[in-house]
């Protein structure tokens, strides 16, 4: 019965990290899902840009008051769980605070006490945090795609890193032991006389408890994150990584399409000259997006790791004039596609059946698509470099070249240009007109 705890500790850390394990198989396997795209280009700037980006918060801090509170939890609790390394020791061997034997007194009080600190810091944050959200209801926290579950989800976090820290600094309180070392105590030496009044036998019940929950809160974020935004926090680093190099609002070009338009530009090319022997057609099966298997796997990491912030739809000028699109809706609704996705070819055990869905019409509308402008605004705000602009451009490629199903002022205009060589309804001889108007 000695060892009783140290095999319960065990089997409830081999099941909560096996889980994870498989939740991370589960989003590779469904970013694969995506067509395949060549980002191998430039790795110098790309291992730039996610120090920069992801590491650094650089983004994110030009909104100054969410970026600097959101630094202080990022850092907080990235450095606080470093101490998850010597529960899980204590906890798989039996010992008690092992950092304080293996270490130097003076370096284990420090860092004990920095991690008291910022849990202080995260808690003030974070209560600052539900506030801005729940209280103040900031403009871009009350759209209407962050109803329900987002709403829920956004609060839960919040709560979830509150518990933590309380946690963490209980538990450090009512530690006679780590209050005896008198060192490292910066602030549970202040929370202690709290518990003044407890016996000796009491104040190591609650430790133990604040010490078990703890961890097991932990495990229990770890494992919430695939079913949460907050997904980001691993996600942030490939997704800046993999991000667009290419100059800003640079547009794809269909390889296809392009050989076809320099063929009749071309006076001395015969369109119907056969292919060179061995040669692969390069005409796709699908021109654009209807699905989210039509999108590149780039599309649907950022999809996964789409923070919902809302910093893109509040720079977006078609939302802002109050028409339907929402960039972080279309993130987010190209994610619950790709889960719901998901889930059929866990149902149907590794194979995807048609379902009747697709990510265009079931869940975004052509009227979203057609309101974007493609200013880019939305992949400019985005403190991640996610890029809804190159999801909405897919899916209209998709309606003007397989659907035919442009609006009529861009049939008109794409009429014109291949009837007239403009835009506008003039002539070939009167085409250059417009410029004396």
């Amino acid at each position: 019965m000695e060892y009783l705890p140290n095999i319960i500790f065990a089997i409830i850390l081999i099941l909560g990290i096996g889980y994870f394990a498989n939740n991370v198989r589960k989003l590779v396997r469904n970013i694969k899902l995506g067509k395949d795209v060549d980002v191998s280009d430039n790795k110098k700037q790309r291992w730039k840009n996610m120090a920069y980006i992801a590491l650094g918060q650089s983004k994110m801090v030009k909104r100054p008051v969410s970026g600097f509170l959101h630094i202080v939890v990022y850092v907080g609790f990235v450095i606080i769980n470093i101490e998850v390394l010597e529960i899980i020791i204590d906890g798989l061997f039996g010992t008690h605070r092992i950092g304080h034997t293996l270490l130097p007194e003076a370096l284990y009080g420090f860092l004990i006490g920095s991690f008291e600190v910022l849990a202080v810091l995260v808690l003030v944050a974070v209560i600052v945090f539900w506030i801005r959200r729940n209280v103040i209801k900031i403009k871009r926290f009350i759209k209407s795609e962050m109803t329900g579950w987002p709403k829920s989800d956004g609060n839960l976090i919040l709560y979830f890193e509150m518990v933590l820290m309380t946690l963490f600094l209980v538990m450090n309180a009512t530690d006679t032991v780590f209050q005896g070392y008198n060192s490292g105590n910066i602030i549970s030496q202040h929370i202690a006389p709290w518990f003044s009044g407890f016996s000796d036998t009491t104040l190591h019940i609650i430790e133990r408890a604040a010490w078990w929950i703890h961890i097991i809160g932990i495990l229990v974020f770890l494992n919430y994150l695939y079913f949460s935004k907050h997904l980001h926090i691993l996600l942030a680093f490939p997704n800046t990584y993999y991000g667009k190099l290419t100059p800003k609002g640079q547009f794809t070009n269909n390889d296809a399409v392009t050989k076809e338009v320099k063929l009749m530009m071309d006076p001395n090319a015969d369109p119907f000259a056969a292919a060179p022997e061995g040669a692969e057609d390069e005409v796709p099966e699908k021109f654009g997006a209807s699905d989210v298997q039509d999108l590149t796997w780039v599309n649907l990491l950022n999809a996964y790791t789409c923070t919902e912030c809302g910093r893109c739809t509040s720079e977006c000028p078609a939302n802002l004039t109050g028409k339907k699109l929402s960039p972080r809706k279309i993130m987010m609704d190209t994610r619950d596609r790709l889960e719901e996705v998901g889930k059929i070819i866990d149902i149907n055990k590794g194979t995807f059946v048609d379902d009747g869905k697709q990510l265009l019409g079931d869940y975004i509308t052509t009227e979203e698509l057609w309101a974007c402008t493609s200013c880019n605004a939305c992949t400019e705000a985005c403190p991640v470099s996610i890029d809804p602009l190159n999801i909405i451009m897919e899916m209209r490629r998709y309606l003007v070249m397989e659907q035919s199903a442009a609006p009529t002022e861009l049939n008109n205009m794409m009429s014109n240009i291949e009837n007239n060589g403009a835009p506008w309804p003039y002539n070939q001889m009167d085409r250059l007109n417009w410029k004396d108007e």
